[in-house]
């Protein structure tokens, strides 16, 4: 049994180095980006468009609950983009993969950039439920923390490699970052919030089938979206890395 799980464990390591290989990536990549992008469009503009035209205002916030088709698979997005990138981060400290790193790298700004979408649709969903564009909830400062710990990601990402650091320590603030997800997951258990509750889980939901099904499409789409633009992001990467050694292959000959 113990040969057997290490079998297993030795594929699935062989896999990653495989995957790992820049060569093999571009070519996975390549033909996926503009597949992925133009799909997560298609999706999310057909969500929209749903969930603004042909789903029932609801009873008690009217047509403002209409921002949810976006708010939610932006605040999904902002989460689960720092989940991918803490991951891409403990594979390049495990395995030392270059790949892995630049995959958290091209996270970043993407993730960064849904968060405060999350934040600006949540402000403007904020102003007629609760009367005020901000409000110091435990959902809504945790966030906005999260969106400055992109910021502070990026920011050393860049110092690290223009200093010719080997990413560690980048790599490691990755990691570290993670405990503010379940801070941001359970702050409307924890604290006393105006921020509403879950309505959404793996098994149930409280809202509407009417007003729920277009929200799927706009999900979909956005996270086939962020799927394009990191594809997009770690391919410019490898171009800048593939010309900055022929330059210095050229100027030592």
């Amino acid at each position: 049994m113990d040969s057997l799980v290490e079998h297993r464990y030795s594929a699935r390591v062989a896999t990653l180095h495989a995957l790992a290989n820049p060569a093999r990536f571009l070519k996975l990549a390549r033909p996926l980006t503009p597949v992925l992008f133009w799909l997560g469009v298609a999706l999310a503009a057909f969500g929209a468009w749903a969930g603004l035209t042909q789903t029932p205002p609801d009873y008690l916030q009217g047509e403002t609950v209409r921002i949810l088709y976006i708010h939610v698979p932006s605040a999904w997005l902002g989460l689960g983009g720092w989940s991918g990138l803490a991951i891409a981060s403990l594979c390049y400290l495990i395995w030392r993969h270059p790949l892995a790193n630049l995959a958290a790298r091209a996270m970043a700004p993407a993730g960064a950039l849904f968060a405060a979408l999350c934040l600006m649709t949540g402000s403007i969903w904020g102003r007629p439920a609760w009367g005020t564009w901000w409000e110091w909830d435990g959902r809504l400062t945790s966030m906005l923390i999260l969106f400055f710990v992109y910021i502070a990601y990026i920011a050393l990402a860049k110092a690290d490699a223009e200093r010719g650091g080997d990413g560690r320590v980048p790599a490691l603030f990755g990691v570290a970052g993670t405990v503010l997800l379940p801070i941001i997951r359970y702050s409307v258990v924890w604290w006393n919030t105006l921020h509403q509750g879950q309505s959404i889980g793996l098994t149930k939901s409280t809202i509407d089938s009417s007003m729920l099904w277009p929200l799927w499409f706009t999900l979909g789409g956005f996270t086939l979206l962020y799927a394009g633009i990191v594809l997009m992001r770690m391919r410019a990467a490898l171009a800048s890395q593939k010309v900055e050694a022929r330059m210095k292959r050229m100027a030592a000959s």
